[in-house]
């Protein structure tokens, strides 16, 4: 395990917002108001209900990004367990009094919004993880014995999560974590027989874990001609969305599946169908593009910091975020089943919105104190 790092940085917040990447925050600003433009779209033309809910939790997203961007990097590295084990203590109150909704129980009922838990808690995942490898050298990683307490992190909240069920998330936490552990140089052949046991398990998931429309979205997935107008409802007409937007677009406001509500969950995780029928090929790049860039500026502040911890950390929310673009689109584009995984910064929803600005905000942390002295 690390112990305490010893951090020397400018304590001057006019100075540090100096530091700041705006480009970042330039990218991550044209980036959300995609998003407001494609849910403004989805309403009809009208700010309500989605657009205008959508800017006021930007607007405190953001406050919330630049005060987690001001205070020093050695307050996030002492707060991680806290951090960790208060995620931990939310999802287990999901479980006993959470919100239910759309079949599942994933969220808590605050009153003035809905808090899902699981979304924080990706957050709080890669904190841990990233504590513990700070001083992790090749010979741990090595070590057997050494990975047992990282793999608890994820497992843990894994465990959680697949409760309410929400494989996806699950899904999510589990690759971030992988992805993690190649970070801090764990042995290729880790990898190889996780994926061996992974590959030896599914026949016992599908048997007594998955659920029934679990199940069925594979097997739609596989053939989604079967059931068109039941299972396959959502993938066809996403499919034929993406197909009529064509390579200039069918025009703002114009999109015929959306319009028609013919395209299921377009505010939440079908609106990059939505965006791509209106926008087109043209359209659809240039967001991809825009999200490539943020990956580059994220991998840039992890190679810029001269810490792990910071290192690790940055590298860890850009992967996190990255693979939930990815794995929104393949999904839209009938590549891999549905599994319900929003898209980042543009789907409508308020705990995965402040949960991408925190994860900038710590990014940007990393940036300010890329300097900072840590000692093992």
């Amino acid at each position: 395990m690390s112990r305490p790092i010893s951090i020397q940085s400018d304590h001057n917040p006019l100075h540090k917002l100096q530091q700041i990447n705006w480009g970042l925050v330039i990218l991550i600003c044209t980036i959300a108001s995609i998003g407001f433009a494609a849910l403004y779209s989805a309403a009809g033309g009208n700010f309500d209900p989605w657009a205008s809910r959508q800017i006021a939790r930007f607007f405190v997203g953001v406050i919330a990004m630049f005060i987690v961007a001001l205070i020093d990097i050695k307050w996030w590295f002492r707060l991680t367990w806290p951090a960790y084990f208060g995620g931990l203590f939310l999802l287990v109150i999901v479980e006993v009094m959470g919100h239910v909704g759309m079949g599942a129980q994933r969220w808590i009922d605050l009153g003035f919004m809905k808090l899902q838990p699981s979304e924080m808690m990706k957050i709080a995942v890669v904190m841990a993880l990233a504590r513990y490898f700070n001083a992790a050298t090749i010979d741990d990683m090595r070590r057997i014995y050494f990975l047992i307490i990282p793999a608890l992190i994820i497992l843990a909240p894994v465990a959680l999560v697949m409760l309410q069920p929400d494989l996806g998330t699950a899904l999510m936490i589990v690759m971030a974590g992988a992805a993690m552990f190649f970070m801090a140089g764990a042995s290729i052949w880790l990898f190889i027989g996780a994926g061996a046991a992974v590959t030896a398990a599914i026949p016992i998931a599908w048997q007594f874990i998955m659920h029934d429309y679990q199940k069925q979205r594979v097997r739609t997935f596989l053939n989604p001609e079967s059931d068109p107008l039941g299972a396959g409802y959502h993938i066809t007409q996403s499919k034929i969305a993406l197909g009529s937007g064509g390579v200039q677009g069918r025009g703002f406001l114009e999109g015929t599946q959306a319009r028609l509500n013919f395209l299921p969950e377009k505010e939440t995780d079908f609106i990059f169908t939505l965006w791509a029928e209106e926008q087109g090929l043209i359209g659809g790049v240039l967001l991809l593009v825009l999200f490539g860039l943020v990956f580059i500026y994220g991998l840039r502040i992890a190679l810029r910091s001269r810490h792990n911890y910071g290192r690790y950390l940055a590298l860890g929310l850009c992967v996190n975020f990255s693979l939930y673009v990815f794995i929104n689109i393949a999904m839209v584009m009938g590549l891999i089943p549905v599994v319900g995984a929003p898209l980042p910064m543009i789907s409508y929803g308020g705990t995965s919105m402040l949960a991408a600005l925190i994860s900038f905000g710590l990014m940007m942390s990393v940036n300010i104190h890329y300097d900072s002295k840590v000692t093992r």
